[in-house]
Order: C-alpha cells, then sequence, then structure tokens
C-alpha cells in the first residue's frame, strides 16, 4: 500500500493535532480522575454516646442523625480502644492502639511519641486531598482551649479553623457542680441567643462554607467537622432545653453494694475520688443534669442537619462518604458514674454511622463489632488508596455492603487508672457480639469482670466468679491476651518511638472566624 507523505506544514499541523488532542485527553482524565474520586465528610462529636433516636431512645430528639442513619449503615457495637478524650483520637486519627501511639494522657502532642507516623488527614494529603479541620479533632482542653489550636497536629491538615462563640466568652453564666470548674465536672447552660452564636454552631457554618467551595472547585477533600459538645459544659441555647421535661428523665439505680461485686480498680473508676461532687447526686439534680445532656445532643444534631443539608444542596452528598461518631461513650447515672473512663459498655461504645455512594441504605448492624482504628483502613478502601503499614485497624468496607460479613470477632478497649494509693493499674477490655470480658492487672491478678449481654445488658451482674461461666471466662482470657500482645506490637514503618513527653510544647495561635 502506497504511504502519503506529509510535507512541512502538513506534519506542523499534525504534530499540532496531536499535542491538542493529547492535552484533551489529560485534562479529561484529570476531570473524571476528580468526580469519580470519593470524598470524605469526616463528623466527630466530644463525648456523645448512643442515646440518639437511631439506636431506639425514644425520648432523644435527633432527626438529623437519624436521618442520616436511614441513609447508611448504623454500627450498634462499635468501641473505642480508650474511653478518653486525647488518647482515643491519637488512636483513631492514626488506626493504632494506644499502647502503639503512647498516647494514654491529655498533655501529648501526637508527634512526640510517634514522630514519623501518617494520620488519616495526611494520608489523604498525599492523595492530592484538600484536608481541612474546624472545631476539635484531636484533643483539646474544653472549654478552656476552645478557640485555639490545642493539641492539633499541623501534619494533618492544609486549612484549620478554630471557632469562638458565646460558649466560651459567657461562661461566667454556666452552672456547675464545682465553682470555676466546667470541663472536668458536670456543667450546664441554656444559653441566650442563636445556635450560629455558639462556638458548634459557628463550626456548622464554616463547615458550609468549605463545602461551597469544594463544590464550585471541584477540588477532592477530607473535610472534619469536630464539635465540642456535648462535652461539659452542656451548653446550648434554651429552645434545645425546652424540648425535655426533667420529670422524664429516668435515673439508674446503683448501690454502693454492688461495688464489692467487682474488682477494686472497676470500682474505683465508677467512684473516682476526683470526682467526689458526682457521687450519690441528688435524684431532682440528677434528672436536671440528664436533661441538659440530652439538650446538648439536640442542638449537636441540629448543626450535623445544617451541614448534611448543605452537602445535599450541593449535590456533593453524590460523590462524598459521610462518617458520623464520637471519641468515646458517656455515663449518665449507669453504675452510679456520670462521664467517661471507665470499661463499661457504656464509656465503651460509641455512635457509629457511615453512607455514601454504594453503601447500603438503612442497615443496623448490631452484633459485629467495630473499633474505631477501623475507619482509617475503611476510608482508604473505600477511596481506592493503599493503607500505610503501620496502621493496625482493619477495614470493615465489606460490611458496608454485606452486613453479613465478620471483620474482627471482639473489640479491644484499655484503660490505666489511678488508685487510691496512687498506683496505676492497667486494664483491658472485649467486646464480642455477646459477651463483656474486662482484666485488671498484667496476669489477671487484680481481677476479671464477666458480663452476658443477652441477658444484663447494663453489665451489672458480674459473672467471672460463676463456675457455670468458666468455660466462657477461660475462652475469652485467651482471647483477650491475644488481642493485648497484638496491640502492643511495635507498628511497622515509624522509625523511632517514644516514651510521653509530658510538656505542652509551642504556642500555636490560628486566626478566627470573622
Amino acid at each position: 500500500m502506497e504511504q502519503k507523505i506529509l510535507n512541512h506544514g502538513e506534519m506542523k499541523h499534525y504534530k499540532i493535532f496531536l499535542f491538542a488532542l493529547l492535552c484533551m485527553t489529560l485534562m479529561g482524565s484529570q476531570s473524571n480522575s476528580k468526580t469519580q474520586r470519593l470524598n470524605v465528610l469526616f463528623i466527630v462529636a466530644d463525648d456523645l454516646n448512643c442515646d440518639l433516636g437511631a439506636y431506639g431512645d425514644k425520648q432523644a430528639i435527633t432527626p438529623n442523625i437519624d436521618k442520616l442513619a436511614k441513609k447508611g449503615v448504623l454500627f450498634g457495637n462499635a468501641h473505642n480502644q480508650y474511653p478518653h478524650c486525647a488518647p482515643s483520637r491519637a488512636s483513631f486519627m492514626t488506626g493504632m492502639y494506644p499502647d502503639q501511639t503512647k498516647v494514654k494522657k491529655l498533655l501529648i502532642y501526637l508527634r512526640q511519641t510517634v514522630p514519623r507516623v501518617i494520620t488519616i488527614g495526611q494520608r489523604f494529603r498525599q492523595g492530592n486531598y484538600h484536608s481541612v479541620r474546624i472545631g476539635k479533632i484531636f484533643h483539646y482542653h474544653s472549654p478552656s482551649q476552645i478557640g485555639s489550636a490545642g493539641h492539633d497536629d499541623n501534619y494533618t491538615w492544609d486549612q484549620t479553623v478554630n471557632p469562638y462563640g458565646r460558649d466560651k466568652t459567657e461562661e461566667y453564666k454556666v452552672n456547675t457542680l464545682k465553682p470555676r470548674h466546667y470541663g472536668g465536672t458536670l456543667s450546664w447552660l441554656a444559653a441566650d441567643g442563636t445556635d450560629e452564636e455558639q462556638t458548634d454552631g459557628i463550626g456548622a457554618s464554616e463547615t458550609i462554607k468549605f463545602l461551597e467551595k469544594f463544590a464550585e472547585s471541584g477540588e477532592n477533600f477530607f473535610l472534619a467537622y469536630g464539635l465540642y459538645r456535648p462535652h461539659t459544659p452542656y451548653v446550648a441555647p434554651k429552645k434545645y432545653y425546652d424540648l425535655y421535661d426533667s420529670e422524664k428523665m429516668q435515673i439508674p439505680e446503683s448501690s454502693d453494694e454492688y461495688l464489692k461485686t467487682i474488682p477494686l480498680p472497676a470500682a474505683t473508676s465508677v467512684r473516682d475520688p476526683s470526682k467526689k461532687a458526682q457521687h450519690n447526686l441528688d435524684k431532682q439534680l440528677a434528672k436536671t443534669i440528664k436533661k441538659a445532656y440530652y439538650a446538648t445532643n439536640s442542638f449537636v444534631d441540629a448543626q450535623v442537619g445544617r451541614v448534611l443539608d448543605k452537602l445535599k444542596e450541593t449535590g456533593l452528598d453524590k460523590n462524598t462518604i459521610v462518617v458520623f461518631t464520637s471519641d468515646h461513650g458517656y455515663h449518665l447515672g449507669e453504675h452510679g458514674h456520670w462521664q467517661k473512663r471507665t470499661l463499661f459498655e457504656n464509656s465503651t461504645r460509641v455512635p457509629l454511622i457511615i453512607s455514601g455512594p454504594g453503601i447500603n441504605k438503612n442497615q443496623k448492624i448490631m452484633d459485629a463489632p467495630i473499633e474505631l482504628v477501623d475507619i482509617y483502613p475503611t476510608l482508604m478502601e473505600l477511596v481506592g488508596m493503599e493503607t500505610p503499614e503501620f496502621v493496625s485497624g482493619k477495614s470493615f468496607a465489606s460490611l458496608l455492603k454485606d452486613s453479613s460479613a465478620r471483620v474482627r470477632e471482639s473489640a479491644l478497649t484499655e484503660l490505666r487508672y489511678t488508685l487510691k494509693d496512687k498506683s496505676n493499674v492497667q486494664g483491658y477490655s472485649i467486646k464480642t457480639d455477646r459477651y463483656r470480658l474486662t482484666k485488671w492487672g498484667e496476669k489477671g491478678d487484680l481481677g476479671y469482670e464477666l458480663y452476658d449481654h443477652k441477658y444484663d445488658k447494663e453489665e451489672l451482674n458480674n459473672l467471672a466468679s460463676n463456675i457455670n461461666y468458666k468455660t466462657t471466662k477461660d475462652s475469652l482470657i485467651i482471647v483477650i491476651n491475644k488481642r493485648i500482645v497484638q496491640a502492643r506490637k511495635k507498628p511497622v514503618g515509624l522509625g523511632e518511638q517514644f516514651e510521653p513527653i509530658y510538656m505542652l510544647g509551642p504556642e500555636r495561635i490560628d486566626s478566627q472566624p470573622k
């Protein structure tokens, strides 16, 4: 076949055509990659338990979180790895256990112990996502550090916003059991003003602005919105308090005789000597405080609703995974305890709801144990990115499409507690689909707890010494010991690790929203 030889002019035009075609192809591929890649909206509440409508609480008024659950998958057996703010947040942001991060106190910056770690947000940055934090994701002392960068990690984000509202400027109005103490003790306020004047309301408004920006630019994003509530003080506009009647609040009965049936560390955790003001509360006062917590939950729900409405309005919901969770659970009088830092269900269990493209709708997975460290590898699998080798969590992406799938047989939580004699005691607890086993002391020498959730969801009947449960206890001891060994393994690929350095670190100043 005779071939046509192009002259110089024709060749020049041909080359221009090929170059233009190549540019169009590359632009198209880039555009497609942006539209095909999934974004992530990561919403984290502070001290939120499962007292939500979606979880079966008939008193709770949380329509927006309930609606989110209907759009996605709700996990009813999800647990944190350490029921305290800083350790839990460092854990789920790295996909590692507290024994690996070595963050078991509040005043620790993550890089002081694992300087080479790659956090979730940092990993998204590596994947050319725009990583943004609004509010509290890593630990902040609440309310004292509201408006600051707290114990944030600079490497995780491209941009940060530290909202600051009336709940901070009007602390003097807060009711508290301990004068001038708000974060560590029970405190509450039915506030004046609007949602948008509160820190979390400002945070929602800033999150909405970023959603509008990303909708316009088409940029892929990892957008983390961290609320400060319902953490004490329970501050919410008065209209949310008006939703509830304190007289209808039920306070669990708890006798101190029960303390004799559980190991000393467990008894100490629910009667924390530093929380004496919260022991044996007057029943009427307890009802007032519980109402305040529920009111604050409803306020949190409203802010989540504002953000989710904007997500839908912009059309970003079609291309965005939404994760909603909390750093740990919360006691409201159960076991005679208020707040967190126990190894009981109320403290270890967290809400976890995930929705988005390709994820089953209106699914409740109540039995399968899930850990917060599992969020990191799950998001990596959902967006098609490689999970770093050091991550200890397991992806539960399969569960989002097939509720019969199984990822793990137990969820592990740990807690270090200081006894009255100032000695530190390490406790570990596993939750299976049916049982909870808690081990105190390195060899269980300080005692065990065993609860059968089939008959005792409140965990009031310790079966550790019950001969009828000996086989169950022995088998669970084998499981928990294996889990502890795994959780203590030095993560691969992180280089040097350090024991906690108790220092505040450099001052960090971020601009505040106008």
